[in-house]
């Protein structure tokens, strides 16, 4: 077993360090300020999945191998993606994301899935970067309650009776470092009271073994290894199209 792991299965969370180059990560940059240009009637937290199906960058950018040799430790070979979101915090304004457990809003069975945050800019308590309550993933998953009292991202959270703030971990990351948690874990994020955008990705993905019951719950990719009959219908990767999508370096490739 790797470090990695043994803190994963004890703790509920794991970090790499340095995992995509600068080049990579500046293009991630580029990609999250051409989408929100695109789609000025998204706020810039809601870049969701349903912006992947028809976004090459993004399946070229979920299906690094630098990304999935990670996933692999978790969840075995045969891998899909589930859902991708930027949560992208502007400075001064960015919403916060109110403590939670991922698994409680997905539809999966069983529940085998892991999440790779991967940092596009440094994320810190001052921008609103996450923060977990480490080995909460033994909880069961709880139902998560509306909060129309606070103006955040996921809109609800978990009742807190489930929450001691004094146990939480600042997960502190640097441009290209991913931080791995498990869909149990008891996490959020407080606002960006910065004066620096605080970008991440989220990439939420599943053995090919998981049955995804909702499938407009995600965007279904097939990445690594080998699929599953009978159990998902996967998309098929789009192909790049000067002019309707961002450029990027091996583009013309796809």
């Amino acid at each position: 077993m790797t470090p990695h792991r043994k803190q994963y299965d004890e703790l509920g969370y794991t970090i790499f360090r340095n995992v995509l180059d600068a080049d990579l990560i500046k293009e991630a940059s580029d990609h999250v300020e051409w989408l929100a240009k695109k789609h000025p009637e998204l706020r810039p937290e809601e870049l969701g999945h349903f912006l992947v199906p028809d976004d090459p960058f993004w399946i070229r950018l979920v299906s690094d191998d630098r990304l999935l040799d990670i996933v692999e430790q978790f969840i075995g070979p045969n891998i899909a993606l589930f859902a991708s979101h930027y949560i992208n915090k502007p400075p001064f304004s960015g919403r916060p994301v109110l403590w939670h457990q991922d698994g409680s809003y997905w539809p999966l069975e069983p529940m085998e899935v892991v999440t790779l945050w991967l940092a596009v800019d440094a994320s810190t308590p001052d921008n609103g970067g996450m923060r977990v309550i480490p080995a909460t993933h033994r909880l069961d998953l709880q139902e998560m309650k509306a909060n129309p009292e606070v103006d955040s991202v996921l809109g609800s959270e978990i009742p807190v009776e489930f929450v001691d703030e004094s146990l939480a971990v600042d997960l502190v990351l640097g441009p290209g470092d991913v931080s791995v948690h498990n869909p149990t874990i008891v996490h959020g994020s407080s606002a960006n009271t910065s004066p620096n955008r605080r970008c991440g990705l989220t990439i939420r993905y599943i053995p090919t073994s998981t049955k995804v019951l909702v499938p407009d719950a995600g965007c279904l990719f097939h990445l690594r290894g080998d699929v599953v009959e009978g159990v998902n219908t996967y998309l098929t990767r789009p192909k790049y199209r000067p002019g309707d999508h961002f450029k990027f370096r091996s583009s013309d490739a796809w």
